[in-house]
């Protein structure tokens, strides 16, 4: 089955990391990366460029509303996502818990709706 992690954490920290390979990447996630690959549960992720780079689009009523940035106020924002294969609800939980965002920041765990 298929399960979303979204990781949410102090965007101002992620930003400021400093160890990074090439690919931009912290060995822990690189680390973490190539476990996902190894045990064939990767299958997408990406990190998300900062929220001052977002816009937020809502039509209410037939009027289109568009804001600039984060939507609201928050301790954590939302950072990055992997999605992954996994038997069960708790497998994708353990590799949630593997996350190195999850030290420091909130790693969601979400099922995908499969067609």
């Amino acid at each position: 089955m298929k399960y979303m992690l979204l990781i949410h954490g102090n965007e101002e920290a992620m930003n400021n990391a400093t160890q990074v390979d090439s690919a931009g990447m912290s060995p822990e996630y690189a680390a973490y990366n190539e476990a996902l690959i190894k045990a064939g549960a990767m299958l997408a992720g990406e990190r998300l460029r900062p929220t001052t780079s977002a816009a937020s689009v809502r039509v209410r009523n037939g009027k289109t509303e568009v804001l600039d940035g984060p939507y609201a106020e928050t301790k954590e924002q939302f950072g990055g996502y992997y999605i992954i294969e996994a038997s069960d609800f708790d497998a994708a939980m353990g590799w949630a818990q593997k996350c190195p965002a999850s030290r420091y920041g909130t790693v969601e765990v979400r099922p995908v709706v499969q067609g």
